[in-house]
């Protein structure tokens, strides 16, 4: 084979080598960008499911915190019941006990 064809070849084979690093490059650069658009949607949606989540758990809480509220009105009410029930129960007593008081500050004037 004569030289000129072979710097030829050479030069050919040459091109080609450049050609496909050019293509391999171009391909890299774009599976870096795929990769890098996909890890962001990932982060995305990581970050609306985590907000999502926490909206669900700060609803539970504030709903668990609305039904201790409840309770705690409703034990409240039944015990001011159970009071005012006591005391109207003594009132006949305490106004007993008041006229007897009475009674003994007006004998003991005269």
């Amino acid at each position: 084979m004569p030289r000129p064809e072979v710097l030829d070849r050479i030069q050919s084979a040459e091109e080609e080598a450049d050609e496909i690093v050019a293509l391999a490059e171009t391909d890299r650069d774009d599976r870096i960008a795929e990769a890098r658009e996909e890890a962001e949607e990932i982060r995305s949606e990581a970050k609306e499911e985590a907000r999502e989540r926490k909206e669900r758990r700060l609803e539970e809480a504030r709903e668990e915190i609305d039904a201790e509220c409840e309770r705690i009105l409703r034990e409240g009410e039944s015990e001011r019941e159970a009071l005012a029930d006591r005391a109207r129960g003594r009132v006949e007593e305490v106004t007993d006990h008041v006229v007897s008081l009475f009674q003994e500050e007006v004998n003991a004037q005269t």
